[in-house]
């Protein structure tokens, strides 16, 4: 029963309906209750060619300092915070929205942000990064080499050449999923509920002909929600 329900849903949603021309119902709607969780993670971006943070404690980001420091002590190695350099290595905010409807294993993209003083990401590599929902529930790991689509450069005459933002990069799939999503599984004694993404009563009633074209009991309401 719950394998032929999802198929139902999964076909009125690719349905057309005239509004005016045919569009997929999916471009017009979301699932009530299936909503993307907003993840976020503190990490290191390594392997930078001398664009990192500097570890002056007067002007660089000390945090990174810090941060290098524990990572290492929990390998063993245990390093004086005032000998660290740190221009090869970058402090970064971690962001990224949880599949819809993922499952433990799914591999999702995510946005990687400098912190500190970096003048670029280029060429670096996000290391195992733990990422968080708005409650502090653990939810993925993010890993991997950084695209960031631009560069920020200076030459030996001094004059800077830059392309684009290089200090905001992504890594597709970088993500990976490790904790089942709460509130996205169907419950088979309540409706499906639909969401337009512009609600309208007029669009509303199109969807529910188009569905029932092939399928009964789709009804809409003036606020634009089918049930």
């Amino acid at each position: 029963m719950r394998k032929r329900r999802k198929v139902w849903l999964a076909l009125a949603l690719l349905l057309p309906v005239w509004i005016p021309g045919q569009v997929r119902i999916k471009d017009l709607v979301s699932i009530e209750n299936a909503q993307q969780k907003p993840l976020i993670g503190y990490g290191l971006v390594v392997g930078l060619d001398g664009t990192g943070d500097r570890s002056s404690s007067s002007r660089g980001a000390v945090f990174t300092v810090q941060t290098i420091s524990n990572m290492l002590e929990r390998f063993g190695i245990t390093v004086p915070k005032e000998q660290l350099r740190t221009r090869n290595v970058a402090a970064v905010m971690v962001t990224a929205k949880t599949p819809l409807f993922g499952r433990v294993g799914s591999s999702f993209d995510v946005t990687v942000s400098s912190l500190g003083d970096a003048s670029s990401l280029e060429g670096g590599v996000l290391l195992m990064t733990p990422l968080l929902g708005i409650d502090g529930t653990y939810y993925a790991q993010a890993q991997g080499a950084v695209s960031i689509g631009g560069y920020n450069i200076e030459t030996m005459a001094g004059e800077k050449i830059r392309k684009n933002h290089a200090l905001v990069g992504r890594i597709p799939n970088g993500a990976t999923l490790e904790r089942p999503l709460e509130g996205q599984a169907f419950d088979l004694s309540t409706p499906v509920r639909l969401l337009l993404r512009d609600p309208d009563f007029v669009t509303a009633t199109k969807i529910a002909e188009g569905i029932n074209r092939y399928y009964n009991q789709v009804d809409s309401n003036p606020s634009g929600l089918l049930n």
